[in-house]
This record gives C-alpha cells, structure tokens and sequence, in this order.
C-alpha cells in the first residue's frame, strides 16, 4: 500500500499527514529535524510513495536530507499551494499538512527544482558579497549627506580618496569629528569584507570553466556569470533554451478570456538578483562603445530601442542574453559576435 505524506514546515515544528487509499490514516506533530522527520514517518509510513512539502527557508535542507534517508521527497511552489490550501475554512499547520497530503496523492501540484549545496553557496557568497557592498555605500551617502548639514561637500572620489577628502574637511571640526570618525571606520572595515568576498567570488569564478565561458560575452561580469551557472547549474534541467526567459520572468504576461486577450509587462517570476544582473548587462552592452561590444545582438537591441524605448530595449536583450548563455553551456562554443540575434 502507498502512504502519501504531507509537511507543513516551520521553524520548530512540523506538521505531518499521512493518507492511504483516499483518506487519512495518521497526524501529528515532529521538530523540524529532518531525521527525527525521518524516523517518524518510517513509524507511521513505511511505504511512502510522495513526502510533499513547500518551498521555504528550510527547503533544501530538508529535500537533501529526507532524499539521503531514502525518502521520495518533492518541494512544490509555494504559490500554487497556497492557492489551494486558502480554501479551507480554519487556517491551522495541521490543516495546511491534510491539504499537503491531498495534493501529493492527486498528484496535482508543480514540484520545483531544488538547488544542490554547492549552488546554494555560491548564492550566498554573491548575496553576502552584494549586502557589503550595499551597506557600504549606504554608509558613504550617510556620511557625504551628514556633512553637507554643515556646509562641508565631500568631492567625488572612492576608496582612499573619499576617506582622505572626510579626514582633511573634519580637519578642526572635533564636534562633527566624534560623529563622522565611527561612520567612517565602519565604512572602511566593511569595505575590507567586502574586498575578501570579492576576491572568494573571482577565485571560484576563475576554477568554473563555464563561468569562464559566459564571461566572453559583452557585459557579462564574473558576477553575472557566476550566479547565472549557479542558478542554471546544468542546461540539461531546461529542455530548451527558449525556456529560460520565462523562468527568469523576462517574457510578457498574457490575459485572454473570451474577446479580451492581449499582453502584460514582463512577468518578474523566478531569480530576482539574477534577473537585475542580467538587465544591467544589458545596459552595459546598449550604452558602451568599443569594439569589444560590438555584436548584431547590440544592433538589433539599438534598433529595438529606436522603436519602443530603452528600458523596453534592454528587457528584451536580457531576455536573450538568458538564452544564448544557455546554449553557450550546451554547446560549449564561446560568445560568437556575429551569429544572429533572433532566438
């Protein structure tokens, strides 16, 4: 007999279902530790047939773990789940696992791709990397927006040169100087950190040969590249590369029903930071000259930007700079300027 388990993850606990031939055999509660999950559901479900569980913080945790216990786990989108668990009248952790249950024995649900741990460091290298250097230039714009109160404009500059220009405008001002002095150390010790994570992400960078090959293309930083190969991890879990730009959320919204049916703005679903990566690439491929950029994939975005405007432009050329890295893994051929835009 198949046993189809539903967990409603937390924190601390969580809650379990278990049905068996359209109704439910057992409830309970377990601490979120995925081997105590384990022995439970070995307890109560010895022949698991689907352990259904949401997308969350815990997720790929939980699915690595309860897949090397023998488990057949399977993380499905949250959004699409919560659409169906609403519809219960008493909203409770335990009714949420019953929907879970219900779900993994119909079958009805879209499971999603859960990254492996190596993928999910890079991830937080780059994001650790990003939240640095955010917090770094909040601190700088702190400290310019500061000073100008008093009449003292820091001039442009980066790095030593702003710390130098602060130090010598404080220059007799010990008040203001016991204010800014902490504001400014803070700012130079992050951007230390900074500066350590930077050089782990072009290490890691310089050892991926994928990443190594998408960087040919104009615009394609080790960044970009390095959080697109750790998002995609291997091109085979896409069947075609056209799909890309609907993962990523870089194609358009349609709504037809009945005599109404026309399109939206892009959808934004799936990798927020990677998508902003890749419109700032195409910014930089549509706004910077040299013969470096220059490709008919630039062309054809200039051309698209005389006719719908730049932003719309760029979206566009992220689109398919999303697909062409894609095929790029695939085929492991480098960037070819000349091949054509239309994919």
């Amino acid at each position: 007999m198949n046993q189809y388990i539903g967990l409603d993850v937390s924190l601390k606990d969580t809650a379990i279902s278990i049905r068996e031939d359209g109704k439910r055999i057992w409830r309970g509660k377990c601490p979120s530790d995925p081997k105590l999950l384990a022995e439970t559901i070995r307890k109560h479900a010895p022949h698991a047939r689907r352990v259904v569980f949401e997308t969350g913080p815990l997720s790929t945790w939980f699915y690595h773990a309860l897949t090397n216990e023998g488990f057949p786990a399977i993380c499905i989108e949250a959004r699409h789940a919560q659409k169906i668990l609403h519809e219960t009248l008493n909203k409770t952790d335990a009714n949420d696992a019953d929907g879970l249950a219900q779900m993994a024995e119909a079958g009805f649900y879209k499971a999603v791709r859960v990254k492996s741990f190596d993928a999910m460091t890079t991830r937080a290298l780059v994001a650790a990397r990003d939240k640095l250097v955010h917090i770094s230039t909040q601190l700088g714009n702190q400290i310019r927006g500061v000073m100008k109160t008093f009449g003292l404009i820091v001039p442009e500059g980066k790095g030593r040169i702003f710390d130098g220009n602060v130090r010598e405008l404080l220059a007799g001002n010990d008040n203001l100087a016991r204010i800014i002095l902490p504001l400014l150390d803070a700012w130079r010790d992050i951007r230390k950190r900074a500066a350590i994570l930077d050089r782990q992400l072009l290490a890691a960078a310089r050892q991926s040969q994928s990443t190594m090959l998408l960087t040919t293309i104009p615009g394609i930083g080790a960044i970009t590249a390095i959080s697109y190969v750790a998002a995609i991890e291997h091109p085979q879990n896409f069947r075609t590369s056209r799909s890309i730009g609907a993962w990523l959320g870089l194609t358009t919204r349609r709504y037809q029903s009945g005599e109404v049916d026309y399109d939206g703005h892009i959808s934004r679903r799936g990798d927020n930071h990677l998508r902003a990566l890749l419109y700032e690439a195409a910014t930089v491929m549509l706004t910077r000259t040299g013969a470096r950029t220059e490709s008919r994939l630039k062309d054809w975005g200039l051309k698209l930007r005389e006719r719908l405007g730049f932003k719309r432009a760029a979206v566009a050329v992220a689109r398919k700079l999303a697909v062409i890295m894609h095929t790029m893994l695939k085929t492991g051929e480098i960037f070819n300027p000349s091949a054509s835009a239309i994919v």
